[in-house]
């Protein structure tokens, strides 16, 4: 590129293009995060000191789930930290004003003067039509030439004549092996495209989306880009709380992970350039987080991966207790499967130091949602067999400070983040020990795990039927509550485990009357179901509108 080249993009640029000299964080945010570490280590150090030492069984289990919650919340700020620069370069600029080649309507995609072709893969196992039908609507008015293809898992008639209607490629196979990864597999021996888009049934793109990721590919070490999971459906307090979970990830953590070449794939709205996935043999196909194995497998052969932190997709969370504990299944087993397979600090992995140490993270995340289980039983101890975590001389408020240093200070880092923070995270945060200890043992004894979908059009079951470990533990601690209650009454003094453990039970509380909120929902459902099969005129097309674009969503 000339002189007069560069002096005359530079006049076009706009303002975010000089983004990527900006810090992304107010010196205010980065005052937080040093003092949430300094909480951090405070409580750590006064966890490991003997002096402070309890009885050793209850010592041990506190040391145990908190040492996992530290860690994980210093390597959190650590990669939030880092991730000073937007990912988008001077070349990225250039290459993106100069994307299309030849005049309209015959221009194409062009990077570095060379024609290129891109497909856009929408996979679809069993979801509503409807839902498939706007995804589908969405993709096809991406900006920019490429190719729609409808990947039928589901072997549906209905899917076929759907993309018979809407104009796009329709495909479907003999047989599910490899679930999604063996989907688009199947798919990539059929479209020829140099980069490939992936996007679930129920995350409908913007049109710009062609055009804000391919000018990352003029770099050719770059095998994926990855944009946010957006929400648009947070109308329930699952949803929420499942939604909420996810946006500091999104929003800091993957940001950070660039820093350190080991953003991930998250299996949708993102691009893949053909040449590094056929390399590797394509998208893993040994694990239902194929999303991750197949981020591990590219980097480990050097290639590199880019997350974008700009909305260009809007989908569905899980909205129902059934749906969150099947997704969170599913991908704790897969991250629990990558450390017990495929340890990031082996000799036999080709990463580099930052990479295993990021991916470690990834491999561990889950066990910060087994902690809070390990962490119930801790007040119990007290109450019953007089055993107490930390010594007796340690007086409430001394022990308060130094807890409040640690939590109260994420609430806060939270507050500063992302404006709010959502108490529905918090239950959720609580009360799915359950599931990640199952999805441990599926990755532990090689428990094939289902794959499941985020939209339905079957009856809602009865959320009780997944969440009896929390029923149980309710219970437990329920009756716990009413002894120490007793005891406090008894002694005239309130203790360190009475106020734990009715905190906990409230937690627990308030998680059931969500679910039997929402079993009323499916009682309600399941009768207007059998009415309207009674009598079909009688029956009412819902009218609930799904958003597709985050204005819509924030609406």
């Amino acid at each position: 590129m000339d002189t007069d080249d560069i002096a005359r993009v530079t006049r076009q640029s706009p303002a975010d293009r000089r983004l990527s000299t900006r810090l992304a964080y107010s010196p205010l945010l980065i005052v937080i995060t040093a003092m949430a570490t300094a909480g951090v280590l405070i409580y750590a150090r006064f966890l490991l000191d003997p002096a402070y030492r309890g009885d050793l069984l209850p010592w041990l289990l506190v040391l145990v789930a908190e040492g996992v919650l530290v860690a994980h919340a210093l390597l959190a700020m650590w990669t939030m930290l880092s991730a000073t620069k937007d990912p988008r370069s001077f070349q990225y600029w250039t290459t993106k004003e100069r994307l299309y080649d030849g005049p309209e309507p015959d221009r194409a995609l062009s990077l570095d003067g060379a024609v290129v072709g891109v497909e856009v893969f929408i996979t679809v196992y069993g979801e509503p039509v409807e839902v498939v039908r706007r995804t589908v609507q969405a993709a096809l008015a991406i900006r920019g030439p490429h190719r729609t293809w409808l990947l039928d898992d589901g072997s549906s008639d209905d899917m076929r004549t759907l993309a018979n209607e809407l104009g796009c490629y329709y495909l479907r196979r003999v047989g599910s092996a490899g679930a999604k990864a063996g989907n688009i597999n199947h798919a990539l021996t059929q479209a020829k495209g140099d980069f490939f888009c992936v996007f679930d049934a129920d995350f409908v793109p913007r049109p710009e989306f062609i055009e804000e990721v391919l000018p990352f590919f003029t770099d050719e070490s770059v095998a994926f880009v990855q944009t946010p999971q957006t929400y648009g459906n947070l109308h329930t307090m699952i949803a929420r709380g499942a939604g909420y979970m996810q946006t500091v990830f999104y929003r800091f953590i993957q940001p950070g992970r660039n820093h350190f070449n080991a953003a991930f794939c998250v299996g949708t709205n993102v691009m893949f350039r053909r040449a590094a996935v056929h390399e590797i043999g394509g998208i893993y196909t040994d694990s239902k987080s194929e999303d991750v194995w197949t981020s591990l497998k590219l980097h480990e052969r050097g290639w590199r991966s880019i997350f974008l932190s700009r909305t260009l997709a809007v989908g569905d969370a899980p909205d129902s207790i059934e749906a969150y504990s099947k997704q969170q299944l599913r991908w704790a087993t897969g991250g629990f499967e990558i450390l017990l397979r495929s340890n990031p600090f082996s000799r036999r992995r080709h990463l580099t130091m930052d990479q295993r140490i990021m991916y470690a993270t990834t491999a561990t995340h889950y066990l910060t949602g087994i902690a809070p289980g390990l962490l119930l039983l801790v007040p119990p101890m007290e109450i019953y067999l007089d055993l107490h975590p930390v010594d007796l001389s340690v007086g409430v408020w001394q022990w308060f400070a130094v807890y409040a240093g640690f939590y109260l200070m994420q609430i806060l880092l939270a507050f500063a983040t992302l404006g709010s923070f959502r108490w529905e995270v918090l239950m959720l945060a609580a009360v799915s020990f359950p599931i990640y200890l199952r999805a441990f043992f599926n990755a532990l004894f090689l428990r094939e795990q289902k794959w499941h979908v985020t939209g339905t059009t079957k009856a809602a079951a009865s959320p009780f039927n997944f969440i009896i470990p929390q029923v149980l533990a309710f219970t437990f601690l329920l009756v716990t509550s009413v002894v120490a209650v007793w005891q406090v009454q008894r002694q005239g003094v309130v203790t360190l485990g009475a106020a734990w453990n009715i905190t906990n039970t409230l937690i627990l509380a308030a998680f059931l009357v969500v679910a039997w909120g929402e079993a009323r929902s499916a009682r309600r459902s399941r009768k207007s179901l059998r009415r309207a099969e009674t009598h079909p005129l009688d029956a009412v097309p819902s009218s609930r509108h799904h958003p597709s674009t985050p204005e819509e969503a924030a609406a």
